[in-house]
């Protein structure tokens, strides 16, 4: 039993002892079990709480934004999910929100929002930056168009948060392929510069691919790349790196390397000094 599942089941099925159930298992939220020692992800998170409402709930939020495949999802944040019981346990959030058939799937056995209404409730609920970040991964994992969620919008449009909604949605791009990524790129955006392309393929002289950089400007030929940790964790990554950048600067391109030591005032500073070269 790898999955959360429902104590009092497993007990009325003979598939476990009470005593059993007590010394192996440990309960994550009231009658809803999981292995001792198994660690909780968001995925887990959504189908525990799932089960805590007797499968009766549609997830929704970031729980259904981990179901559909969505990546970085914080589990340590409490899971989300449609159901009339307010009084929900620490680590479930119950919302009651009207939800409409046709803004419901079923992904792996749970009613989960599809991902236009997931990406809708995030674009209301969540402060803007934790919303771009959150849609960004989920519109990479589903494909989601925003235009789709856009039509939504105009069927809830007098839902409390839909004009914080549109502002956020105009800001998604599935492009991002970290939350590291998508700051930088509302960083850049929120000072000045015009919205960057994202995920821009490089080619040389014969066609070959040499790089996709992560954001920038095709017609100044200044580009913004994110060096996660990932970039440096071995010597062969870390001298990819070093050849990659070579390469796109030999094409002709302003390549900034941006880290997790960059300020956001010595990123700017260094953008708007390629802009000024360019210029």
């Amino acid at each position: 039993m790898g999955d959360p599942f429902i104590g009092s089941e497993a007990v009325r099925a003979a598939r476990l002892t009470p005593y059993a159930l007590r010394s192996r298992y440990r309960a994550v939220l009231p009658d809803v079990y999981l292995a001792a020692g198994t660690g909780i992800t968001a995925v887990t998170r959504a189908k525990s709480a799932w089960l805590w409402t007797h499968r009766g709930g549609v997830m929704a939020g970031r729980s259904a934004a981990a179901l559909h495949g969505a990546r970085w999802v914080n589990a340590r944040r409490p899971a989300e999910v449609y159901w009339d019981n307010r009084h929900a346990p620490r680590g479930v959030r119950a919302w009651s929100d009207r939800v409409a058939d046709d803004e419901i799937e079923i992904v792996k056995g749970i009613a989960v929002t599809t991902p236009a209404r997931t990406a809708l409730d995030i674009a209301c609920r969540y402060p803007e930056d934790e919303a771009v970040v959150a849609i960004d991964a989920l519109a990479r994992a589903t494909r989601l168009k925003v235009a789709d969620v856009e039509l939504l919008a105009q069927r809830h449009k007098g839902r409390r948060g839909i004009r914080r909604a549109r502002a956020t949605l105009d800001l998604v791009d599935p492009g991002a392929e970290s939350p590291q990524e998508t700051r930088v790129r509302l960083l850049l955006i929120r000072n000045g510069f015009p919205r960057p392309e994202t995920q821009i393929a490089v080619y040389d002289g014969g066609g070959g691919l040499v790089a996709e950089l992560d954001m920038g400007w095709r017609d100044v030929m200044v580009a913004v790349d994110y060096e996660g940790d990932h970039h440096r964790r071995t010597r062969q990554q870390f001298n990819k790196g070093i050849r990659r950048h070579d390469a796109v600067t030999e094409l002709g391109w302003d390549d900034i390397r941006v880290t997790s030591a960059d300020t956001d005032g010595g990123v700017i500073a260094r953008v708007a000094a390629a802009w000024e070269r360019r210029a």
